[in-house]
């Protein structure tokens, strides 16, 4: 029996946060939305996740410091950074804070 991949996503702005976790259960991944860095942390502590989307510009907690503490608990689960900052320094700060990769916003669903 196949098990579903389990997506912690992180987005502060509820209409791309609702669009994007209905994209990704219509393809059949079980998908969690959290509308802060601090309830992220905390939802990401309650279970285990397969695979991260972080944004980084978000009330109470930015995804870079969200990142910084996940590393901290699990260095193996991949994060990627969904994130309108799209300068080679905020894609350097990043990968540094422990991001797999980095995707600019807007973005074309596939």
């Amino acid at each position: 029996m196949k098990s579903t991949i389990k997506i912690l996503l992180v987005e502060d702005d509820p209409n791309l946060g609702s669009l994007l976790s209905d994209y990704l259960r219509a393809k059949g991944f079980e998908t969690k939305l959290a509308t802060d860095g601090e309830k992220g942390l905390k939802i990401f502590n309650l279970q285990s996740y397969d695979f991260l989307i972080l944004d980084v510009m978000m009330p109470k907690k930015d995804g870079f410091t969200l990142a910084k503490e996940i590393r901290q608990i699990n260095k193996q689960v991949p994060i990627l950074f969904l994130t309108a900052k799209s300068m080679s320094d905020d894609t350097l700060e990043g990968i540094r804070s422990g991001a797999d990769d980095y995707m600019t916003k807007p973005f074309e669903y596939g």
